[in-house]
């Protein structure tokens, strides 16, 4: 197993302002834009709203102006 593709189960995980909590365990979760597996130890982007991770600030800007263009429709 390395950093870049944890085998193993995937977490659940519910993502406060701060803070996750583990509520299944496992070894990563997956980025809601890109689908690529993120470990644990390397998750650091996520919205609190709708409790999506995110694999870096691109993703997460991008999912960000995905959600801006939909309330503009």
């Amino acid at each position: 197993m390395n950093k870049h593709d944890p085998g193993g189960p995937e977490a659940k995980l519910q993502y406060g302002d701060n803070e996750i909590t583990i509520v299944k365990q496992g070894t990563h979760v997956r980025c809601a834009v890109t689908g690529e597996r993120i470990p644990l130890d390397e998750l650091k982007y996520w919205s609190v709203d709708l409790q999506e991770a995110y694999r870096g600030p691109a993703e997460a800007t991008q999912r960000w102006k995905e959600l801006e263009a939909e309330k503009r429709k």
